[in-house]
């Protein structure tokens, strides 16, 4: 029984590489072979590489000067954030909230086993990643230092101990998303909040990761007096990589005693989160006045619901929501010193400063996207959309002033900020704003246009229309290579065009685009909308 639920887990995880959901086929076994292949090029060619190659730089200057043990605990902390971040979300949807609990936990199969299957799916998620943090860096160690068997043996229990540490720390950080998602009534804010942690940790970790290294080349024995004297347990953790006997016992030890613990507490907390309703009050009906909305605010409010429903929505196709207010306030402070300062050392005159402003709020604002898959989202249920008392225009407009009203609001923000931190001539400041402003109803528009020409209603998987589509490819990529030309048409005219001249045929040209998008959509797109 054990087995096969353990066999179960694991099919539901590379169910996508045996099986086409849309098409709900097997796939090829060339195709499967070429899916794993791509799955282990990205996580073993990307990840073990960048780690191979962090291994190759600070290895020598650690093992010539005693700190083999601090090589090892850097990788191994490493590895445990990798484990821990590629399976901690498995742990949240796969343990505490699966879809099948309530079928499982109706059958006669005890709780531990389900309990147990599902761990050992964790473990082998975070085993992986873990693993393919830690391999390089003892492989690089082997090549620089030569063989060790004592090495040898430390390194293979310092990496089972991490991945059962992984597991732990998987575990509690699944049970604690899982126990705040109970509380939440939109659950997909979590799931955002969280994703957008790890990509600013990210991307903060990226962009500081050569200083970072650097410091701790050249500061490596200072760091590991340091952690030597006041972290004991990385100290004795770093040993048992080098083969100490000691450390080695002991990493044995934790290794068999935390999953036993971690089985035992999940076994006795799982059945009760896993039926809980999170702590919800009965709902006692009151009767009440329902306030009447118009037609155009009520398809808003369906179009709103349904984007800060889902996750995979806001966080693919609302980004630029964020990044806009960030771009803005970071140019009202940095602005002068980073693009006043370049503009002066290439002896450009002031009005680029207008147009690359522009070309970067246009930039920054194709990244909101909503309008383009809003129309495939429909799905299966559009005709329930189409059934509707109200035209097909109304439809189209709410899913067309989705995009606007989360657009537009931080559009204007951040062109305020490059104006006040620029402070050039009024009609520079004018045509900012007002380009800004019509690239993004023109932005809208085109979404939409696409939307309709290219609708997908036979997906699956919402992540198919949202991201996946030649639909949303093109209105990304289409908006991102208007963006660059706005920016990089001037260097073409500027001998011949003033930089407000040139802004303001980009204005005009803008305008009668979004005309021309405007018209079909409320004319041949609402009649294509209402043939679907």
């Amino acid at each position: 029984m054990l087995g096969l639920l353990v066999k179960k887990q694991l099919s539901e995880i590379f169910k996508e590489y045996f099986v086409n959901s849309k098409k709900n086929v097997k796939r090829s076994k060339l195709s499967v072979c070429l899916m794993f292949f791509i799955f282990a090029l990205v996580v073993v060619g990307f990840i073990g590489g960048m780690n191979a190659f962090i291994s190759d730089v600070i290895c020598t200057a650690f093992c010539s000067i005693d700190l083999t043990w601090l090589y090892f605990s850097i990788f191994a902390l490493l590895s445990i954030l990798l484990g821990v971040f590629g399976s901690v979300f498995s742990t949240y949807s796969g343990l505490y909230l699966a879809k099948d609990n309530d079928l499982l936990l109706s059958m006669p199969i005890p709780v531990g086993y389900i309990v147990i299957s599902r761990i050992i799916n964790v473990y082998l998620m975070g085993a992986l990643y873990s693993a393919v943090a830690f391999i390089p860096c003892v492989i690089v160690y082997f090549i620089k230092m030569g063989f060790s068997f004592p090495v040898l043996v430390g390194c293979t229990v310092m990496l089972v101990e991490v991945t059962v540490i992984v597991l732990v720390l998987s575990c509690l950080l699944g049970w604690a998303v899982a126990k705040i998602s109970k509380k939440l009534k939109n659950k997909s804010f979590i799931t955002v909040i969280i994703s957008l942690v790890f990509i600013a940790v990210y991307y903060v970790f990226y962009f500081k990761a050569q200083e970072i290294l650097s410091n701790v080349i050249e500061n490596a024995a200072k760091y590991g007096k340091i952690i030597k004297e006041s972290a004991g347990i990385i100290y004795f953790f770093g040993k048992c990589g080098e083969g100490d006997a000691l450390a080695v016992a002991v990493s044995v030890a934790v290794s068999v005693i935390l999953p036993v613990i971690t089985i035992f507490v999940l076994s006795k907390t799982f059945l009760k989160l896993a039926i809980s309703t999170g702590g919800q009050k009965k709902k006692v009906y009151v009767e009440k006045a329902e306030k009447q909305s118009s037609v155009g605010l009520a398809l808003f409010k369906k179009e709103l619901a349904g984007f800060t429903s889902s996750a995979n929505y806001m966080l693919n196709c609302g980004l630029g929501v964020l990044l806009l207010p960030a771009a803005g306030i970071f140019m009202l402070i940095k602005g002068q010193s980073y693009l006043g300062s370049l503009v002066a050392s290439l002896s450009l005159e002031n009005g680029v400063i207008s147009v690359v402003a522009v070309a970067m709020i246009c930039l920054l604002a194709s990244m909101n996207d909503m309008a383009a898959p809003s129309v495939s989202l429909e799905g299966r249920s559009l005709w329930l959309t189409q059934s509707l008392p109200v035209s097909m225009w109304c439809i189209l407009r709410a899913k067309i002033l989705l995009q606007l009203v989360f657009t537009l609001p931080a559009v204007l923000f951040c062109g305020v900020c490059i104006l006040t931190a620029f402070r050039l001539n009024p009609i520079s400041n004018i045509l900012i704003i007002a380009v800004s402003l019509a690239f993004t109803v023109f932005n809208s528009f085109f979404g939409m246009f696409l939307g309709v020409k290219m609708p997908n209603f036979t997906w699956t998987n919402e992540i198919k229309p949202i991201k996946q589509s030649a639909c949303v490819f093109i209105a990304l990529f289409g908006a991102f290579l208007y963006s660059a030309a706005i920016g990089g048409g001037y260097f073409v005219f500027r001998k011949y065009l003033s930089s407000e001249a040139y802004l303001a045929i980009v204005l005009g040209i803008t305008l009668t685009l979004s005309l021309i998008l405007y018209s079909y959509l409320k004319t041949k797109g609402t009649k294509k909308f209402e043939a679907f």
